[in-house]
């Protein structure tokens, strides 16, 4: 089984990676989905949930919880492939790859003009409309160590050009870890 985290800032592409990803069979564990489920159980917005989270849990409290839901899942006899998506600072990446060998860092990186276009047609709940509050999401994933993760990553690609192109880089990459 194949354990592999997904990093890069919002609007990125990450999720598109998910997408083929999962119609390979692989099972998705969306850091970002655990806050949004925590966040309709307290009635709380995305933000304010991943602050409380922390404030009460400690730093890395989304890494542990997605951590244990990757562990029942192996426990359940899950085989498939899992792919953890939204991976923020380098602390992360180490926690996963104690407790998981062979855990890979894929990053997908775009441009901020790119990126504030794509979240404006996707607008998602948590996605900014104003370009100023974007910045200050990235600000917020930068301080996280997002820019680290990136860095220090196995593979990093570039989402600036067609849909096409992308597609057909992240098959390529799909292929070469047997996934």
């Amino acid at each position: 089984m194949e354990i592999m985290g997904i990093s890069g800032l919002p609007g990125s592409g990450k999720s598109l990676v998910s997408d083929i990803a999962s119609s390979r069979g692989a099972i998705i564990v969306s850091m970002g989905d655990i806050i949004r489920e925590e966040a309709k159980k307290r009635g709380e917005s995305t933000k304010e949930t991943a602050r409380n989270l922390r404030a009460e849990h400690g730093e890395y409290i989304v890494s542990e919880l997605t951590i244990k839901k990757i562990k029942q899942l192996q426990e359940e006899g899950v085989e498939n492939s899992i792919i953890v998506e939204g991976i923020r600072s380098p602390r992360e990446v180490d926690m996963f790859k104690e407790n998981f060998d062979n855990f890979i860092i894929l990053s997908i990186f775009a441009n901020p003009t790119l990126r504030f276009e794509r979240l404006l047609n996707r607008m998602r709940e948590d996605d900014s409309t104003e370009y100023s509050e974007f910045k200050s999401r990235d600000q917020m994933e930068l301080d996280f160590g997002i820019g680290d993760v990136i860095s220090l990553s196995d593979k990093i690609i570039i989402n600036e050009s067609d849909l096409e192109s992308y597609r057909n880089e992240i098959e390529e990459f799909l292929d070469e870890i047997n996934l």
